[in-house]
């Protein structure tokens, strides 16, 4: 839980200041931890924090003086963006930069790699480009380690009439990065590494044509009966996205249980008729704990989150069922991911 270093009060991750004391913060990315947010700057570890350049924008990250840039770790992972004329474009980016900064939040705390474009090829970038700016049409996609994303997605509007569009039960900023994050993860800590055979014995060969399993999704649609192995209609495409969607969906199941977590959630047995034989105790992390007690987790709190949401008049928060199929390949993303976290223990994520 981040806190507030004047009053102790509780500090969103995207505060600018303290809602309780007026304080201007920032977020120290090595420690994920909240400091004051000064020009004169803030001494941390040995090494002077102050605002990123982009904080007029919305940004509340802090960098390092000595650190070559004026950017943040988070803004200067984009590699591209919408012209700085283009004043429309650039409200979306900071829309979507926020969105960015709580991917790379949860994807540090999982203790997953993080290596910047600009210091090894193939390394993450992200082009935020879109598509209603003069740049062209805009894909989504993942191509060696740069992950594009359409900011007109931002748009409510606009994203919900694709949603309906695509019958697809949930269309979100996060959900996109997520996805996309997936596919990066998959190349380089499987398609590079010794997981690659089980992975494709789980999600299928991802060396099958890509262009032809993209022409057969959008003629004939998801095959009869995919709701059995696959947790999303477009999962069912290409055993490339059934990873990337596999992977988002653990980082949404980690990231809703974690703030549970920490905002100290307990569901207590004895006050649920029954249902559970003890209390169900979100964790802040599953490393170390196999995949069966965060699913076991997740499925009561769950359906206690679909109820509340039903309380305010809105669907379900997580509508989807996972199947035994799908709960292995879960499994899997949770097992790479651990493994991941292991060889990075001790060292900064973020910096």
């Amino acid at each position: 839980m981040l806190r507030c270093p004047r009053c102790g009060g509780y500090t969103v991750l995207e505060s600018l200041e303290c809602t309780g004391c007026g304080l201007a913060v920032g977020l120290h990315p090595p420690t994920l931890t909240v400091a004051e947010a000064t020009s004169s700057g803030v001494e941390i570890d040995g090494r002077t924090w102050i605002p990123c350049s982009n904080r007029s924008w919305g940004c509340n990250w802090l960098v390092a003086d000595d650190a070559g840039s004026a950017q943040c770790s988070s803004c200067r992972l984009t590699r591209q963006r919408p012209d700085a004329s283009d004043t429309i474009a650039l409200e979306k980016l900071a829309n979507a930069a926020v969105v960015k900064r709580r991917l790379l939040v949860q994807l540090a705390e999982l203790g997953l790699p993080i290596d910047p474009f600009y210091e090894r090829e193939g390394g993450l970038a992200f082009d935020l480009l879109s598509t209603n700016s003069g740049q062209g049409r805009v894909t989504i996609g993942h191509a060696n380690g740069v992950i594009t994303i359409d900011l007109v997605e931002t748009l409510d509007d606009y994203r919900e009439a694709l949603r309906i569009r695509l019958r697809e039960p949930y269309r979100t900023m996060l959900g996109h990065f997520r996805h996309e994050v997936g596919h990066y993860y998959q190349w380089i800590l499987v398609e590079q590494t010794d997981w690659i055979d089980e992975c494709r014995e789980l999600f299928g060969d991802e060396r099958a044509s890509y262009s032809d399993a993209l022409d057969r999704h959008y003629h004939s649609g998801a095959p009869e009966g995919w709701e059995q192995s696959y947790i999303s209609e477009y999962a069912t495409m290409h055993p490339w996205e059934d990873f990337a969607e596999t992977f988002a969906h653990y980082l949404h199941i980690t990231d809703t249980l974690g703030t549970a977590a920490t905002g100290g959630l307990v569901l207590h047995a004895d006050r649920v008729d029954g249902l559970v034989a003890d209390d169900v105790v979100p964790r802040s992390s599953y490393h170390g704990a196999p995949m069966s007690v965060m699913l076991e987790d997740w499925h009561w709190l769950s359906l206690l989150f679909n109820r509340v949401n039903h309380s305010m008049g809105k669907g379900d928060l997580y509508p989807f069922t996972l199947t035994e199929p799908v709960e292995h390949k879960l499994d899997f993303v949770h097992r790479v991911v651990q493994d991941a976290a292991t060889l990075n223990a001790g060292a900064p994520i973020l910096t």
